[in-house]
């Protein structure tokens, strides 16, 4: 690495996983006291390419194809919704009854943040220009193919889900759900809400895709990078796997099944963005995963959860998501010489 990439590279690991373990330690705390961490994932989601994005500012001075304002902003929402993540167990209040849940005050700041940053998220990039967003990676590319990546996506995330359900004697309330009318209504809705929740899902496919995947690919080749990439994406999750998604007693039960949900969706993700060089299109990809996995179970985002995680379910998710998602590390893409863009401006 040069003198330049790796002070940016430092940058990356301080904010991606420094921040995400630091913020980790206040998930713990909060979680013993029975307080409500859910501000704590959106924020997480966002470290990643806030990363990226400092690196760049402190070390591309004179590089007028920066989109610099684009890229402060981004830092600046980060900050003040890791900042409502502290107050919300630092300040813990009273929960109050949303829809028949009780939710935290500050979870529903934390939200509205979000909403409120989308607006001004899309109207700084649109702003950045074509020069400043395809020099760094945030301008789309081949749509006809992307959106034929995307169905693919559907396509294959239902059908593992169709199979998870049939193993584990579940067909009936799969069938049940997807026949529901108002899971269709819910299916339109999450399309819109997309245009509002993005930097969250751009926060990570931005870090991930599209900065640590071509240094890993260089260093690792075609395969074996975003192999390692989906070990150290499952790592960066340790915190909400056992603070969020279960309880610490079913944490590495909850680790082990985000390292095969990372390595093999991670592949799938590697795969549609080296096939379109188009960032948004694992964007959208992961938001689809996170949002239809919620509405799929019979639920809202809280489906995600305290979910009960066993070591018997392992295996069964090992061999279907390898098979719908996994297999494609075997695919052309792979075996070609160009690793795809880096984060250099160039």
């Amino acid at each position: 690495m040069e003198k330049t990439e790796k002070k940016r590279f430092l940058i990356y690991i301080l904010l991606a996983y420094g921040v995400t373990y630091v913020m980790g330690l206040l998930m713990w705390y909060g979680n013993s006291k029975g307080m409500d961490v859910s501000a704590f994932p959106n924020a997480q989601m966002m470290y990643p390419a806030a990363g990226v994005a400092l690196g760049v500012l402190l070390t591309g001075k004179g590089d007028k194809t920066v989109p610099k304002w684009f890229y402060l902003f981004f830092i600046v929402l980060t900050g003040a919704m890791a900042v409502v993540s502290v107050l919300s167990v630092m300040m813990p209040d009273e929960l109050v009854v949303v829809g028949g849940m009780g939710v935290s005050l500050w979870s529903l700041a934390i939200n509205y943040l979000l909403m409120l940053g989308s607006v001004v998220f899309w109207i700084l990039l649109l702003a950045a220009g074509k020069e400043r967003r395809r020099a760094y990676g945030l301008n789309g590319n081949m749509w006809k193919k992307s959106i034929l990546m995307l169905l693919l996506f559907v396509a294959l995330f239902l059908g593992r889900t169709a199979l998870s359900c049939a193993l584990s004697g579940q067909m009936g309330i799969f069938t049940l759900v997807l026949t529901t009318p108002s899971t269709w209504v819910m299916m339109g809705v999450i399309l819109l809400n997309f245009f509002l929740v993005v930097p969250a899902f751009f926060g990570e496919e931005y870090g991930w895709r599209y900065y640590l995947q071509p240094l890993l690919q260089k260093k690792f080749g075609l395969r074996g990078g975003v192999v390692i990439l989906g070990i150290v994406w499952g790592l960066w999750h340790l915190p909400v796997d056992f603070f969020y998604y279960t309880s610490p007693e079913m944490g590495l039960q909850a680790a082990v099944a985000q390292q095969i949900t990372c390595i093999t969706l991670g592949i799938f993700f590697a795969y549609i963005y080296m096939k379109t060089k188009n960032i948004w299109v694992p964007v959208m990809a992961h938001f689809l995963n996170n949002n239809m996995a919620a509405i799929l179970s019979g639920g809202g985002s809280d489906a995600l959860e305290n979910q009960v995680i066993t070591w018997g379910s392992l295996v069964p998710a090992l061999l279907v998501n390898v098979l719908f998602f996994g297999i494609f590390i075997f695919a052309k893409v792979f075996r070609e010489e160009e690793t795809g863009e880096t984060v250099s401006g160039e």
